[in-house]
């Protein structure tokens, strides 16, 4: 009974296409609906499934929308995936989260330059890896904190100098001070009024 293709021990099935590694919020294409009804067909010829759990579990599948809900119509079954189908390969780091961080690096050099281009492929290197889980979200949070650090001061710098500038100009520019040696000069010919006419201070 051992030897029996049906009592040999079977790896535990690891979804559609290998995806148990997936993200499970990933839409799912037809091809991989397709093989969950095929692994369904099997565990309902092995007994392993009974008529209305075959039937239920197989319009799931077809109207499943995401890689999570077919694993989950497969979780309990144990089953191989088809020969020759092609094994899943974990995605590797974005790119766009790559590049984030060496404008968020750069920025050092730059003298904050890259600082609008770290925000905005930060942005997208997030969106990216939400669709399609890949890696790299630290790299792409850490752009993002450069850039918005580094525009956060240069604003900052901005205001600093507006406000001294509105200051300085309120105060009606700089005091002007007379040389040491023309101070007496302009006290004699500081003008005063006797009985109407000007006049000049009489010499000492």
């Amino acid at each position: 009974m051992a030897d029996q293709p049906a009592f040999r021990p079977r790896p535990q099935f690891p979804g559609p296409r290998g995806l148990s590694h997936m993200h499970a919020s990933l839409r799912a294409a037809d091809a991989d609906r397709e093989q969950l009804v095929d692994v369904l067909k099997g565990a309902f010829a092995e007994g392993r499934l009974s008529q209305d759990e075959y039937t239920e579990r197989m319009e799931r599948a077809y109207t499943a929308k995401t890689y999570g809900e077919l694993a989950a119509l497969a979780a309990d079954l144990p089953s191989q995936v088809p020969p020759g189908y092609p094994a899943y390969q974990p995605a590797g780091i974005s790119s766009l989260a790559i590049a984030s961080l060496v404008m968020g690096i750069a920025e050092f050099f730059t003298f904050g330059l890259t600082a609008i281009p770290a925000v905005v492929l930060g942005h997208k290197a997030r969106r990216q890896i939400h669709l399609t889980g890949e890696q790299g979200s630290g790299m792409a949070t850490a752009g993002l904190i450069l850039g918005w650090t580094a525009i956060g001061l240069f604003a900052l710098l901005v205001a600093v100098a507006v406000l001294a500038a509105v200051a300085f100009s309120a105060r009606g520019g700089p005091a002007t001070i007379p040389a040491p040696g023309m101070r007496g000069t302009n006290a004699m010919l500081t003008p005063y009024i006797t009985g109407g006419h000007l006049a000049r201070h009489p010499q000492p």
